[in-house]
């Protein structure tokens, strides 16, 4: 059997006992993956930290013969994979440590929006938590966020239905395989959300749920998200899984505040009374603290044309002119200043309207 790149890419996420850092390792280590699934087994053993007996040649050639199986249930349901070296893989996700080596998705899904966020909570949503992410979704409608969530019961799947409503893109990450949905009443509204955007799983096709694989889903969440809302939370809960995974990457989270009488308002007040999230009462304080104002036309061009910038500014902004966002670390060094002085100019650059902050200490030039 010829076994393409797609074969050795999910055969790789099969193999017992390489996680993700190891077979990270394994991917620098070869120039493609069809090397290392035809090297000898003696020669993988002298590469650090990849034990041999993890890595049979029985074992490869059985992982690549269940790779072909996967690969004809995504051509049977119209799914596609996207793995972690490829062009296309969500730039937000790569960031994270844990992020899973092979993505499966089914619908239209730019891997690489503009804005995205999370927008999580109770199971158990009340009429309150219901109208909250009503009132987010329809002011974050004309800035054209693109809104993850998890398919779930409750919050997860009214923010789903309100972005459908005001056209906005939504993903739903499953806990489960692309062939299956649960729970199974979200079907309808899964497919809905293909003309514009969703579902995703690292999980093969076939895989059913399973408790333990939804607070692995929960990282994906937050991880494709620049910023990750709790809307409604009791004191324990995914949602709070996924807020501190958010933190976790250096990503923004925020939270509503409710009567403290609701059990439901409990998780939410925990996370603002810790610090752990910024206190949010309407759509219009996340834009602000998003800073995704929308701008008046040719506003940002113009202030651009005849503001006055001193020689550390013009380094920073010709660095900046080089990619669509850049980090703090990565600009001083491109720049060849420091730290101190990046910081204090980015400051000045942002009041004169020529760059904006991101979550992450990541700055985008405003075009």
């Amino acid at each position: 059997m010829n076994f393409t790149t797609i074969h050795h890419q999910i055969a790789l996420t099969f193999l017992s006992g390489i996680g993700s850092r190891r077979a990270r390792m394994i991917v620098s280590h070869f120039n493609d993956l069809e090397a290392f699934f035809a090297e000898k087994r003696l020669n993988l053993a002298k590469i650090p930290g990849i034990p041999a007996d993890f890595v049979s040649l029985k074992q490869r050639l059985n992982a690549l013969s269940e790779a072909d199986k996967v690969l004809q249930e995504l051509e049977r349901i119209g799914a596609k994979t996207v793995f972690f070296t490829e062009k296309g893989y969500p730039r937000r996700l790569k960031q994270c440590e844990d992020a899973p080596l092979l993505l499966y998705s089914k619908g239209n899904i730019d891997w690489n929006p503009e804005k995205t966020i999370a927008v999580v909570g109770t199971r158990h949503a009340t009429d309150y938590g219901k109208a909250l992410t009503h009132e987010l979704i329809e002011g974050l409608a004309e800035h054209g966020v693109t809104v993850v969530s998890g398919m779930a019961y409750g919050i997860d799947i009214c923010a789903h239905q309100e972005a459908l409503k005001f056209n906005l893109p939504t993903w739903g990450v499953l806990g489960h395989g692309l062939s299956k949905m649960y729970p199974r009443e979200h079907r309808k509204i899964a497919d809905r959300m293909l003309e514009s955007g969703g579902i995703i799983s690292e999980f093969i096709p076939s895989q059913k749920a399973e408790p333990g694989h939804f607070p692995m889903r929960n990282r994906i969440v937050a991880g494709l998200a620049d910023a990750t809302v709790v809307i409604e939370s009791g004191e324990k809960g995914g949602s709070l899984i996924t807020a501190n995974l958010a933190t976790d990457y250096n990503r923004d989270v925020f939270a509503y505040p409710g009567d403290i009488s609701r059990p439901y308002s409990k998780g939410c007040l925990d996370l603002i009374r810790k610090n752990q999230a910024a206190l949010i009462r309407n759509a219009s304080d996340l834009v602000e603290y998003m800073n995704w104002q929308v701008s008046e036309p040719n506003q940002d061009r113009q202030r651009a044309l005849f503001v006055d910038l001193n020689q550390r500014e013009e380094k920073i902004m010709t660095v900046m002119r080089t990619k669509p966002e850049l980090t703090l670390d990565a600009i001083g060094y491109l720049a060849s200043l420091t730290i101190s002085e990046v910081t204090g100019d980015l400051l000045n650059l942002e009041f004169k309207g020529l760059i904006r902050a991101l979550p992450g200490r990541r700055f985008q030039l405003i075009h």
